[in-house]
Formats: C-alpha cells, structure tokens, sequence
C-alpha cells in the first residue's frame, strides 16, 4: 500500500473520489461510464453523435469554430492505435542523424550551466547542494526515439472495421501492460511518442524526453543561429531539467524514490521563493467574468511557472558558456543576446480563443503564452539589457524582485 507521503504526492484525490463513488448510486455510476465511452468513441462511431460531443466539448469548452480537417483526424486515430510505428517513419523523414548529435551537445550545456548554478549557491547548505549535485549527475537525457520501436506483435487491425481495431488495440495494451507486471522497469521505455510536439521530466526516473516532433522550428533547427537556438530549444531543456528541483520534483532523490533530501532551513528557503513567484502568478488575469476576474492560480500553476523561469535564466548562461568568452557577431542589427530572446519568444507565439483560454486558467497546470513568455524574461537581468528596459516598461522589475532560484 501506499505511505501517507506518497498518497499525498501521487493519490491526494483518492479518498474524495472513493467517497463520491460510495455515496452515488450504482445506476449512475454506468450511465456516467457509457457516456464517456461514447465520448471518447465518437470519432469512429456516427458523423451525427460525432458532431454532437464537438458542439460541447470543442465549440462550447475549447471556443473551436469548426472541426479538425478529416485526415488530421485519422492520422490522430492511427496515432493512438499504432503509434510507435506512425513515430518510425516521422523520424525516417523528419529527424536526421545530425539533429539529434545537435540536441545532445545543447542538453550538455545545460546541464553544465545548472552545475554551476549550483556551485555558486549560496542560498542553501552544502549538505542539500550535495544532493543536488547527485540529482544533476543522474540526470538520463533521451533525445528524438526510443532505441527500439514497438512491433505491436498479435495486435489485429482490419482496413474496415474502425471499432474493432479500438477495441484490439485496448485489449492489447491491457495484455502487454498486465505481461509486465512483477518485471523490471524497462529504462529504454518511452512515455511520449517521437512525432508529440512536447517534452518531460519523469521524477520516477529522473529522466528529461525531447522526441523528435519538438527538435523542429521554432523550437530547433540544426542549421541555425546558435543563439535562436538556445533562446527556443534551450530554454525547453532548462525547464525540463528545472522540473526536477520545482515544487514537485524537489521531492524526489536522484534515483526518483519519494524522499526528503532537502535540510529544513533550506526547504523553508525554497518555499520562500515560492511564495514570492505565486504574487506574480495570482495578478495575472487574463479574463473577465461576471463574478469578477479570472485569475491563475498560484499552487496550481507553479511547477510549470518555475521551470520557465528558471530554465530561461539556464538557457541564458549555456548560450554564454557557448561563446567561450566571445561576442556573438550582429545579424540583422540584432545582437546575439537579442537574438536569445526573440527565439524564446517565438516559442510562445500563438492565438487561443476566449473559451479555452478561461479552462485553461481555471483548469490546468499550464499558463497561458502570453504569461510564460512576460513572466520569464522579466526575471532575466539580461533582457533588461538587451532591449534597454527601463522603469518606465510595463514589465519591468526592480532587481531586488526578481526571482533567482538557481
């Protein structure tokens, strides 16, 4: 069974979910479970209940106008059915040799850039930076795809029975998942796909995945400026990396076991910065209602608000370290540190409509674009130079206020 420590972690919500499954009536229990298998099957069932869940789901929760063209929509079907095989090919024809050589010398750097970060703490005792350092060291980088795919071996799929191949590819899973069980962990396992435009940190193992989907502009782009590269790319590896000493990763050791390795005063430190970042979180609020404002919430946004923060200020000294004490030259009447920036900012391009934006704010662990991107470089004393920001600029922050962790 699970400790009191790892039920708070991993399982806070199981006690609230088991009560409201005992106190709810057996009758809607079902009912509530056939409508999300429904749902969830509606791609592949009538075009009229299709359309039905996307009146909800997609016009009235996420503000979308109108549907995904019909292809996308079936490639995103072969995607959850067979997806390592769809990744091989997008790696055969999107991922070359020399991308994934390119990514492992940035990981690298950065990984060097955190190192002396924390050689040069002076916040926390030397006891807890030991620890630390030991964290760092084990970090496992994995970068682009898996060394093997999976064949998918037994799984039977039809060219015209769209169903069945949803239920196959269920069955499947389960068997291979409960084939498992009582095995050793499989450290080469993969938890995203190569063509997810994403990345992670899993505390568990204390590994940081980039597939190949989000080494590809804006992010990446091996034949270009290194300073675009480390302001994009760089500051996803920071954050990446920074997602094991945040709120939550902070929790785990260097071999991913639940465990205090922090000394009291320097845990109280860390809550103190905190507390400060969660002011910066709670004042944004990006949309109004009839109550009042909506505005993000400071537990709820903190891990992904630190890691932005503290992987740009990571990505910064790495693009540093990588000019050996030189200046970048100017291109196109931008300096290289100018450069940093706006290939940061690039990455936080988007547009998203009022409906999605307010779940969002109210909902998930993500920020807004908008937020991640003003929020980080406002805590970057470089920036400030860069681009001459003075008091007189909305984002500005006095240099007492801004949040530097590591």
């Amino acid at each position: 069974g699970l400790t009191k420590d790892q039920l708070e972690v991993s399982g806070a919500g199981l006690p609230a979910m088991m009560k409201l499954l005992t106190e709810t009536p057996l009758a809607t229990i079902k009912a509530y479970m056939a409508a999300q298998m429904l749902v969830n099957g509606a791609p592949l069932l009538s075009s009229e209940l299709d359309a039905a869940v996307f009146e909800f789901y997609g016009k009235t929760i996420a503000g979308q106008e109108e549907q995904r063209e019909r292809w996308k929509r079936a490639i995103a079907t072969v995607e959850g059915q067979l997806g390592e095989q769809l990744g091989a090919l997008y790696v055969e024809r999107f991922f070359p040799p020399e991308s994934k050589a390119r990514m492992q010398e940035l990981v690298g750097n950065l990984k060097i850039s955190m190192a002396n970060s924390l050689a040069a703490n002076e916040w926390m005792t030397e006891a807890t930076i030991a620890q630390a350092k030991a964290k760092l060291d084990g970090f496992v980088p994995m970068v682009g795809y898996p060394d093997e795919f999976e064949t998918y071996e037994g799984l039977e799929i039809s060219a015209d029975d769209p169903v069945a191949n949803a239920i196959n590819t269920i069955q499947w899973g389960n068997a291979d998942a409960l084939s498992r069980l009582g095995t050793p962990v499989d450290p080469s396992e993969w938890g995203m796909l190569p063509q997810t435009v994403n990345a992670y940190y899993s505390p568990l193992t204390n590994r940081i995945v980039f597939p190949a989907a989000i080494l590809q502009p804006p992010f990446f782009n091996a034949n270009a400026d290194p300073a675009v590269n480390y302001g994009g790319i760089g500051a996803v590896i920071g954050h990446e990396i920074g997602h094991g000493y945040d709120d939550q990763g902070s929790q785990f050791d260097a071999k991913g076991k639940l465990r205090n390795w922090w000394q009291d005063a320097d845990r109280e430190g860390f809550e103190q910065y905190t507390e400060r970042m969660a002011e910066y979180i709670e004042a944004y609020c990006p949309v109004d209602s009839p109550e009042g404002p909506v505005c993000l919430r400071g537990r709820q946004s903190m891990g992904e608000t630190l890691g932005d923060v503290v992987g740009l200020q990571m990505a910064y000294r790495a693009y540093r370290l990588s000019l050996n004490g030189e200046e970048a030259p100017v291109i196109d009447g931008l300096t290289g540190d100018q450069r940093f920036f706006l290939g940061f900012a690039q990455i936080w391009r988007g547009m998203e409509r009022e409906e999605s934006l307010r779940n969002r704010v109210m909902t998930a662990n993500h920020p807004p674009g908008t937020f991640r991107l003003n929020n980080a470089v406002r805590h970057n004393d470089a920036w400030y130079e860069a681009f001459n920001v003075g008091p007189e600029h909305k984002l500005y922050l006095p240099p007492e206020e801004r949040i530097k962790i590591w």
